[in-house]
């Protein structure tokens, strides 16, 4: 769910976090100005920014659906666990989610995509010792679409 910049500026990613986010995705040559997508999985700010209840989730996932379907990602990435519980509908945390790739499809899609897991950038600026577990997962993701080409 977008956080106070992002509600305000109306893009996801475009505060702090999202700062992080795009040097974490420069760093193995992804850009969103050039080759990502970013969309939230869900649309508002839930009133005192608390977590997206499952009804609210709910709400959004036929759309966040229809974006993937719509972008046909080569790689679907899935920053947090509010976004891997959303779309793979899994309780399991992220990380024991992360470090692997996972097989996503729905029913607007032809074919799953590889699906990785990341951690949220928000969570990597409370808890900087993880960035490594971070990088790992970044270099698995450029591994990936350096054989996929």
């Amino acid at each position: 769910a977008p956080g106070a910049e992002e509600d305000k500026q109306g893009i996801p990613f475009c505060g702090q976090s999202g700062q992080l986010l795009d040097k974490v995705l420069g760093s193995i040559g992804l850009s969103r100005k050039e080759n990502v997508y970013i969309s939230n999985t869900v649309f508002w700010r839930p009133p005192g920014n608390r977590q997206p209840s499952a009804e609210e989730m709910a709400i959004c996932q036929p759309f966040v659906e229809k974006h993937i379907a719509l972008i046909k990602p080569d790689l679907l990435i899935l920053a947090g666990g509010i976004a891997a519980k959303s779309v793979l509908k899994s309780d399991i945390s992220v990380s024991r989610l992360r470090g692997k790739f996972y097989d996503y499809t729905n029913e607007y899609m032809s074919a799953p995509v590889k699906t990785a897991i990341i951690y949220h950038p928000s969570y990597l600026l409370r808890s900087p010792g993880q960035k490594r577990l971070a990088w790992h997962d970044m270099l698995m993701i450029k591994d990936f679409l350096n054989s996929a080409k």
